[in-house]
C-alpha cells in the first residue's frame, strides 16, 4: 500500500495502472467529444440517423446558413462521424460506423 495522505491508502499496483493510463494518447477520443459539443452538430448526427441527407435539407429544415452547416459537417467529418458522397451537384452526408455508435450513445442519454 502507498500512503498518499494520512487517511487515503491505495495499492501501488493501482498507482502504476493509473500512471500507464494517463500516458495513453486520447486525442482521437477528445476530438469526437469536441465534435459533439455543439447542439447543431448533435442535431445533424440525429438527423443522419434517419437517412442520408443533402446539406440542402439541413438548410431548409434547420433554417441555418449553408456556410455554417458546411463548417459543422466538416468538424463531424474530421472526427470520423460522418462521410459524404457526391450525387450530381449534391453532397449527400451519412453517418460512419463510428457515427452510428455515437448516435446510439446519444440516444441513451437523458435529454
Amino acid at each position: 500500500m502507498t500512503a498518499l495522505s494520512p487517511s487515503y491508502d491505495i495499492p501501488s499496483e493501482t498507482i502504476e495502472k493509473v500512471k500507464e493510463l494517463v500516458k495513453e494518447d486520447v486525442e482521437g477520443i477528445a476530438s469526437i467529444f469536441k465534435a459533439l459539443s455543439d447542439p447543431v452538430r448533435i442535431k445533424i448526427v440525429k438527423a443522419l440517423g434517419i437517412d442520408d441527407l443533402c446539406v440542402c435539407i439541413f438548410v431548409e429544415v434547420m433554417k441555418y446558413p449553408y456556410s455554417g452547416l458546411s463548417y459543422h459537417l466538416k468538424l463531424l467529418k474530421e472526427a470520423n462521424l460522418v462521410d459524404f458522397r457526391r450525387e450530381g451537384s449534391f453532397w449527400i452526408y451519412r453517418l460512419t460506423d463510428l457515427g452510428r455508435k455515437m448516435l446510439g450513445i446519444i440516444d441513451e442519454l437523458p435529454e
